[in-house]
């Protein structure tokens, strides 16, 4: 099993920045990819990010694109979101979530961190 916790959610204005981490625990080994996901109230979730562990290959929704910068720390066992020129239809929890290479879906989530822009 991997264990999942999100930190850095918030409340900024918008045109601000927020930094997101996931850190990653437990059989680690076993994951390919790593991911953020958001969902907004009312709204179901929907991919933001992802990227593969070990060689950093990155996609994006074009919604975030040139915007969000997805990363990650092998060492530390840790997925990183850097949101820059947020704005208020950014407002969810955002997921990380981890997949085995062997996978189609992501397995392991974690439990969310809230991101509030205001107008």
């Amino acid at each position: 099993q991997v264990q999942l916790a999100e930190s850095g959610g918030g409340l900024v204005q918008a045109g601000g920045s927020l930094r997101l981490s996931c850190a990653a625990s437990g059989r680690t080994s076993n994951v390919h990819r790593m991911a953020w996901f958001r969902q907004a109230p009312g709204k179901e979730r929907e991919f933001v990010s992802t990227i593969t562990w070990s060689g950093g290959r990155a996609a994006y929704a074009d919604s975030v694109k040139g915007r969000f910068t997805i990363s990650r720390d092998n060492a530390k066992n840790t997925l990183y979101l850097q949101m820059n020129s947020l704005k208020p239809e950014d407002t969810a929890v955002y997921y990380c979530a981890a997949a085995r290479a062997t996978s189609s879906n992501y397995e392991h989530w974690g439990q969310g961190t809230q991101v509030t822009v205001s107008s």
